[in-house]
């Protein structure tokens, strides 16, 4: 799971174009909402994307699971992994 949350990590840095950024700084517990990463409803929206691109899983807007999917790197991870093991 550390290998994923390190990808993971990896995409959020390459798809919100956060220069200057490396994996090690983004905290994998922190959220990535609001007080922790900082990131909006703009982000989520193109992070979604990558994330559908690079590991297929599927993405629903209309879920109330993915606001808990889209918590921290630890939970995206683990959401991730189990979409994959689908």
């Amino acid at each position: 799971m550390h290998l994923l949350s390190t990808e993971i990590k990896q995409l959020i840095i390459d798809s919100l174009n956060l220069e200057g950024m490396t994996p090690d700084e983004i905290d994998t517990q922190a959220p990535l909402f609001g007080e922790g990463l900082g990131l909006d409803s703009i982000d989520a929206l193109e992070l979604g994307l990558a994330l559908k691109n690079r590991y297929g899983v599927v993405l629903s807007a209309e879920s109330d699971d993915m606001r808990q999917h889209f918590y921290s790197v630890e939970t995206l991870a683990a959401f991730v992994s189990a979409q994959r093991s689908k």
